[in-house]
């Protein structure tokens, strides 16, 4: 099962470039079987620009995660801490092979009635693939 995450364009150069090492979720995935990672980057963009693989997912305190893992969170402590306001638990998805597409393409064209989604959805085929199943 594959994932379509949407992720701000900032963040998603930081993925890219190898800056940010960590996704970090404030929820996980009901399945258990996701490790491909299609990444929509969001306003201005709009566009599914990547993907990645998930190595392994931790789940801690926010400021366990960050204690652990804030020297390759591609993102500053202000912005981790507003992230996780208020909750008790967090996920940092481990981030490997990172793929930049040649062309992003856009979802409205892939998915009909498409709808960025607010964190994630699950998609049910490997983009590219002219057979959904």
């Amino acid at each position: 099962m594959d994932v379509l995450l949407s992720i701000k364009p900032k963040f998603v150069e930081a993925i890219m470039d190898g800056r940010k090492k960590y996704e970090f979720r404030k929820n996980k995935f009901s399945n258990k079987d996701v490790n491909c990672i299609y990444i929509y980057s969001t306003s201005p963009i709009k566009k599914i620009i990547g993907l990645f693989k998930i190595d392994n997912i931790i789940e801690d305190s926010p400021r366990a995660l960050w204690d652990q893992l804030k020297d390759h969170a591609g993102i500053s402590e202000d912005e981790f801490f507003d992230y996780f306001r208020n909750k008790q638990m967090g996920f940092a998805l481990e981030i490997k092979e990172v793929e930049r597409f040649e062309n992003p393409l856009d979802p409205k064209i892939i998915f009909p009635n498409f709808v960025p989604p607010q964190s994630f959805c699950y998609i049910k085929f490997q983009i590219g693939n002219d057979d959904p199943d």
